[in-house]
Parts: structure tokens; C-alpha cells; sequence
């Protein structure tokens, strides 16, 4: 039976707004991380069946395919066909949910799965200020009452967070506490080397971009709570426990364990499953919980099989409620940190969650591991992967 595995799985680091990576197009960092994939595992970029690449704001730079002009840039031959993906946060990881579709149904023997967001040169919201309402007079119809019950006239992630916050009664220092324990998560993994695998470094106009720049080793409670809720006027969402706006590109090199063997790769990991579900959009941020409850029921797995968790931090009440819900272990709930120290840029965080994932079980002999994220729409993956030894 046809199975996906991981064979690489790498990342730029991630770059803060106007940082190291803004002087990039997005297409040349993606086709640069594209070409370090199969350089580094031998593998010729002409027998690679189709690139599935995640981009969220896909206008300006980031429009006409941009999964095929990275595919050019990294210099590739015409022959390899991409295709860009949208479900907005989550557009990587589902880039690797179609991979391994593709790889298990015998489409593909060879795909890369990953994704790009430059939110400096392609700004959040961009695409709607530009075109209009994405939403649409029936959807917002549908849900009038909701949205009147909010105070909102349209669906929002920042109000949808603020809404969580509420229902599970989280308070503004346990949001502080949470993104000030991420800060401490990313820099001490720096400091170990936990990231330095998954890492290739980036040169832009003559400077060597070599680590994540959003991480902030002097933040302090006092600092986070000096700051102000732009969501609501009593609410309790910060910027400083909010997902930091950022640059960055990830990618994973997969096959089947049978191919890999030909090939004399050795998978880090393999999809073991992965699903993706629908939820409130005017909550628009729990789809995690009832994710990780249709993977789990799929896989046959309980969450105490699990040696880790990566639930992205779009906004700190995301992970707090999904530990409220699910009851997990808080010490396995992104031990790296997470986008709130780390950044999120869109379009690239599902896979780099992912890389960040496979190398930890990698790393510290776990077998299983988690990957949940939140979407723009009410949405969310969850894909459980599974160390292969």
C-alpha cells in the first residue's frame, strides 16, 4: 500500500515586517528555499511531479500562479508544473494534505509541498481593500444576527479572538503570560539549536539572514500589559499576543517509502492522517478543537499518544481554549514557541509548523506529533505525522 512520507523538510527563518527578508521577492525566496530542497537531498528537481505551494494574498507580487514562478526562479526545468493553494492560514499544511493525496492515490512519486507570505511587500488586507467585500451579501445575510450580536459588519479574526477570549473566560495576564512563555520557548530554542536543521539561511542585498527575527528576549509582563486592545475597548488581544505580521517560506520534499528507498533517502516522518473542517466563521478560530477531534477519531490515536502539539498562536486564546477543550498536556503545546514570537507569515506557516514539527520528533525520539491551525473563514486542518525510525 502507497504511503507520503517527508524526505526534507526546510524553512528561511522568518522575517519581522520590513526586516531581513523584505528586500525579496516572494517568488525568488520560495525558488531559492526550492532549490536548497533538492540540493541538499540529491533529489533531480526534473523528476518532481508538481509543486503545491500555499500563498494567501494572492495579489500584486503574489498573483499568477506564484507556485510556478518560484518553480522558474529556483531555476528548475519548464517541465515541472505548481499550483498555488489558498485556505488562507492553513494553505501549506493543506498544500501537504494534497501532497500526500496525491503520493498515496499514485499520482506523484515525487512532490513539494510548502508555501510563501511576504506581508511587508504584499500587505494583510490588501487584496480586499483592492476588490472589495470577499465575503459577499449571502454569507453575510446568513449570518446578520451573529455579526449584529458582535458589533461587526463583516466577519473578523481580531474580534472573532476577542469573542473566545470571553467564552472561556480567559484574562488579559493569562494571554500576556501565554505570549511572554512563547518568547521564552523560541529564544531558548535558539539558543540550543533546535531550529538550526530546518534552517536555510537567506542573503538579501549583501546581508546573511540567518535566524527568526520576531522573537523578543526582553519582553516583560509589564511591557505586554502597557498595551493597547485594539479589538475591543475592554477587551483583552494585544498586539503582544496576537501572531506578528512577517516574511518567511517553507517547503517539504516528499515521496512515498518505497520511492525514497530507490532514491536512498531516509523519510523523517510520514502522514499518518490529516483532515480539515469546517466551523463558526463569526468565532471564525475554533476550528482546532473539533479538528483535532475528527483526527483523532480517524487515526485511532488518543491525545495522550501524542508527544507533541504545534497549534498555531494566531491569537494567544486559540491554544488556551484548545487546551481548555481538549484537556492536553500544556508542556507539549508548542514547545518551540510559536507565531507569537516566531511570526506568522501566512501563506508559509502550515509547513513551517510542519518542518518545525517532523525535526522535533526527529530531535527527541517522540513518534507521534499534532499540527493544528485556525483559518480565515472558520476553518482548520489538523494532520498527525508520524517519526519513521
Amino acid at each position: 500500500m502507497r504511503d507520503a512520507v517527508i524526505v526534507a523538510a526546510l524553512r528561511t527563518p522568518v522575517g519581522r515586517r520590513k526586516g531581513g527578508l523584505s528586500g525579496i521577492h516572494p517568488a525568488d525566496l520560495s525558488g531559492r528555499l526550492l532549490r536548497e530542497v533538492t540540493e541538499r537531498t540529491g533529489v533531480d528537481p526534473a523528476t518532481v511531479d508538481d509543486v503545491i505551494w500555499g500563498c494567501v494574498s494572492q495579489v500584486g507580487e503574489q498573483t499568477a500562479n506564484l507556485g510556478r514562478s518560484a518553480v522558474l526562479a529556483a531555476g528548475w526545468p519548464e517541465t515541472v508544473p505548481a499550483v498555488t493553494v489558498d485556505r488562507q492560514c492553513g494553505s501549506s499544511q493543506q498544500a501537504v494534505s494534497f501532497a500526500a493525496a496525491g503520493l498515496v492515490s499514485g499520482q506523484y512519486d515525487v512532490v513539494v509541498a510548502g508555501g510563501v507570505e511576504s506581508m511587508t511587500r504584499v500587505p494583510l488586507g490588501i487584496a480586499a481593500s483592492v476588490a472589495g467585500e470577499p465575503y459577499g451579501p449571502a454569507a453575510l445575510e446568513r449570518y446578520a444576527g451573529p455579526l449584529e450580536a458582535a458589533g461587526l459588519p463583516t466577519f473578523h479574526q481580531g474580534v472573532g479572538a476577542e469573542l473566545i477570549a470571553r467564552r472561556w473566560g480567559q484574562t488579559r495576564d493569562q494571554l500576556d503570560a501565554f505570549a511572554l512563555e512563547s518568547h521564552a520557548r523560541a529564544a531558548a530554542a535558539q539558543d540550543d539549536g533546535s531550529f538550526d536543521e530546518e534552517l536555510v539561511p537567506v542573503e538579501v542585498d549583501g546581508t546573511l539572514v540567518t535566524r527568526d527575527e520576531g522573537v523578543r528576549r526582553e519582553s516583560t509582563l509589564a511591557a505586554l500589559g502597557a498595551l493597547p486592545t485594539p479589538f475591543a475597548d475592554d477587551g483583552v488581544v494585544t498586539a503582544g499576543s496576537a501572531s506578528q505580521i512577517s516574511d518567511g517560506a517553507a517547503a517539504l520534499l516528499m515521496t512515498t517509502s518505497e520511492h525514497a528507498a530507490r532514491l536512498g533517502l531516509t523519510p523523517l516522518a510520514r502522514i499518518h492522517t490529516a483532515v480539515v473542517v469546517g466551523d463558526d466563521p463569526v468565532l471564525m478560530l475554533t476550528g482546532p478543537i473539533p479538528a483535532t477531534a475528527r483526527a483523532l477519531a480517524r487515526s485511532g490515536l488518543a491525545l495522550s499518544d501524542l508527544d507533541v502539539y504545534e497549534v498555531n498562536e494566531a491569537f494567544a486564546p486559540v491554544p488556551l481554549a484548545w487546551l481548555a477543550e481538549t484537556g492536553a498536556d500544556a508542556r507539549r503545546l508548542n514547545p518551540l514557541g510559536g507565531a507569537i514570537a516566531l511570526g506568522h507569515p501566512l501563506g508559509a506557516t502550515g509547513a513551517r509548523l510542519a518542518t518545525t514539527l517532523v525535526h522535533h520528533l526527529r530531535r527527541t525520539g517522540g513518534r507521534y506529533g499534532l499540527q493544528t491551525m485556525c483559518e480565515g473563514g472558520g476553518q482548520a486542518n489538523a494532520t498527525i505525522y508520524e517519526r519513521l525510525s
